[in-house]
């Protein structure tokens, strides 16, 4: 979908640009230490945009902090308090998240605005299933895609009567199939940016196995230009399965992708311990490139001909695999560093 261009402090989104990934820091953003800890490790798994919560003063005064140690865009998640919204501002915040229903009347709405405007901040527009308003429960009969839509541009309406336009959208629902409907309906409604997730999705397992199908049907129809995967784990976890997410849909090069067979009678090898540290190994490279894992050296060649990479094991018995054709024979144990040994001289 063709949205509208909106920059967030060096990151542009909308308008064409590759969609963005986006974390939350689990710590208490007081804690300037250990929150700039955090980011930069999100920094370093690929987060391109990262969100604080600012619950106090204290929060909106480490912002400007923060700041200063980290290299990606910081977003102020504001939640009932318009007085944060614009400590948040002043300290710093590329964007500030608000629900414009949630901070007050019309004039302490106006005197968020102010400043954004000033400053020229992008504000987020954040609408949650768990918080639909009754009036609209009531008109749609329950919790609905459309009563989403309708309570998120109502907010918007609410901004834009105030002369601003500086925004991105985020509808959110645990409910995946709502979440998809919501997203088809509002991308005809309006072209300001879309920030996308299934949230409150859960844990790694199946938070992961919900937001690859909820964010795979949204993102395939061309909509979404930031996305966050949600799960009840370490942040980095969430930019680890969006980038995932996302070159499996091809909307994201580099990295590499580990593909790894499932395991059988045949196998004579720990592969599903030699996968895991495969991934891990493979997680240190910025190489656009495909790895294959196969766990049984008579068919594994074959099966990894589809992959630039590949290693094979069993009973003792280890090969290295490149375009599908066998290109050294190893010993089982020394697997990873051959292997190691390949990923460094790559492009050479």
């Amino acid at each position: 979908m063709n949205t509208k261009t909106i920059q967030i402090g060096d990151c542009l989104i909308g308008g064409g640009n590759p969609i963005a990934i986006q974390s939350m820091t689990n710590t208490k953003t007081e804690d300037v230490q250990a929150s700039v800890a955090q980011i930069l490790k999100l920094e370093a798994a690929g987060c391109q945009i990262v969100r604080c919560t600012v619950p106090n003063q204290k929060a909106a005064d480490a912002l400007s902090q923060i700041k200063k140690q980290i290299h990606i865009p910081l977003v102020a998640d504001i939640h009932f308090d318009y007085r944060m919204a614009i400590a948040a501002m002043e300290n710093g915040a590329d964007k500030i998240r608000i629900n414009p229903g949630n901070i007050g009347g019309k004039e302490k709405i106006e005197a968020v605005i102010a400043v954004a405007k000033e400053r020229n901040i992008p504000i987020r527009v954040g609408v949650n299933s768990g918080s639909l308003e009754k009036e609209l429960i009531e008109k749609y009969h329950g919790v609905t895609a459309e009563g989403l839509v309708e309570s998120a541009l109502d907010k918007v309406n609410i901004i834009e009567s105030f002369g601003y336009d500086n925004i991105v959208i985020s509808i959110k629902s645990s409910n995946v199939m709502m979440c998809v409907k919501a997203h088809e309906i509002i991308a005809q409604k309006t072209n300001y940016p879309l920030h996308v997730g299934i949230t409150e999705s859960g844990t790694i397992f199946s938070g992961s196995i919900k937001s690859a199908i909820g964010l795979g049907i949204i993102l395939n129809q061309g909509i979404g230009d930031t996305i966050r995967v949600s799960l009840t784990d370490d942040p980095v976890k969430e930019v680890e399965a969006a980038k995932i997410i996302l070159k499996t849909l091809g909307l994201r090069k580099g990295g590499i992708e580990v593909v790894s067979c499932p395991t059988c009678g045949r196998t004579q090898i720990d592969l599903i311990g030699l996968a895991t540290k495969v991934e891990e190994m493979a997680a240190g490279y910025d190489l656009n490139l495909k790895l294959a894992v196969m766990g049984c050296v008579v068919n594994g060649p074959g099966e990894a001909k589809e992959a630039d990479l590949g290693i094979a094991g069993g009973d003792g018995c280890g090969v290295l695999i490149k375009k599908g054709e066998v290109i050294r024979k190893v010993d089982e144990s020394q697997l990873l560093d051959a292997l190691k040994y390949e990923l460094e001289h790559w492009n050479q």
